[in-house]
């Protein structure tokens, strides 16, 4: 999603160049992502979010462990970075609580689409952060993508539901969480950082555990072992995608998700998507994919 908007120069090896198999790693990714906020819906009814998101972390986090200790062990976690990887932690996992709330309580199309403006967020999170020059035809796709977003939310009517606003702050955070991805890229490896990020959400998403008034019971522990273990598959296979495909020839296909998220609450939740929300799709895609085709 971060190639929505910013526009990285791609250092892909020519003979590693392979845009099909990006795309449907990508598509695949997606999905997976899709499959996750499914079942985080399905878990919503009757668990707190407090229980889920600790859940998708502890659970994300133990996957991840062996995977590490079998490609280099522990020793290449040493890091000079450790407040930024704090920072990514933080405000990784508020986004996460924002954007699972909002699962639980729009249809699931919806909460996908107004989280696909994190790449809308981006590079103003990075004008502010890290003095990166936002272009002409990038404001222009900003632009177009926050209205797609008020096209969604109705504000014309003068009542947007609330959770609306949440959906949004969580983008809005999550932004803040990837350019600080952009702040360690100089250093950081891919695997070091998504370490410190499972960790320090882990951690993070413990402290409101007192709160919660309903725990997990029978069924639900195999439920939330799937959601860790299928977001951390959807997020290799994304990985992957940008490792062996330039993000300007694969990155529309992050928009598949909107469809994975359409088909899913269609069929298992009855949701469809009134003309409003089909028309805001139009605009935040449209403008992300005229963004992404500049040079």
């Amino acid at each position: 999603m971060i190639c929505g908007v910013l526009r990285y120069r791609s250092a892909i090896n020519p003979v590693n160049d392979q845009p099909l198999k990006g795309a449907l790693l990508l598509v695949l990714g997606e999905g997976l992502l899709a499959v996750m906020a499914a079942m985080i819906k399905h878990l919503s009814d009757h668990l707190d979010t407090e229980v889920i998101v600790f859940a998708r972390n502890l659970f994300g986090l133990l996957i991840l462990l062996p995977i590490i200790a079998s490609r280099g062990g522990f020793g290449q976690l040493r890091t000079r970075f450790l407040h930024l990887h704090m920072i990514r932690g933080f405000t990784g996992v508020t986004a996460m609580f924002c954007f699972f709330y909002t699962i639980g309580h729009i249809a699931l199309a919806e909460a996908v689409l107004v989280k696909m403006t994190v790449p809308f967020f981006l590079p103003i999170v990075a004008w502010l952060w890290l003095q990166e020059v936002i272009s002409v035809r990038t404001w222009l796709a900003i632009i177009g993508g926050f209205a797609g977003v008020a096209v969604i939310m109705d504000v014309s009517s003068g009542s947007v539901n609330p959770v609306m606003w949440v959906a949004l702050a969580g983008a809005a955070i999550m932004s803040v969480a990837k350019v600080s991805i952009r702040r360690m890229a100089v250093s950081e490896p891919a695997q070091r950082v998504v370490f410190y990020f499972a960790l320090f959400a882990t951690l993070f998403s413990a402290l409101p555990l007192p709160w919660a008034s309903t725990p997990p019971a029978g069924s639900d522990y195999l439920w939330l072992f799937a959601i860790g273990l299928v977001a951390t598959g959807g997020q290799y296979a994304m990985t992957t995608a940008y490792q062996i495909a330039r993000p300007g020839q694969v990155g529309v296909y992050n928009y598949s998700s909107v469809i994975w998220a359409a088909l899913l609450g269609w069929m298992f939740w009855g949701e469809t998507l009134v003309l409003t929300t089909l028309i805001g799709t139009l605009l935040i895609v449209a403008a992300g994919v005229w963004n992404l085709k500049s040079r």
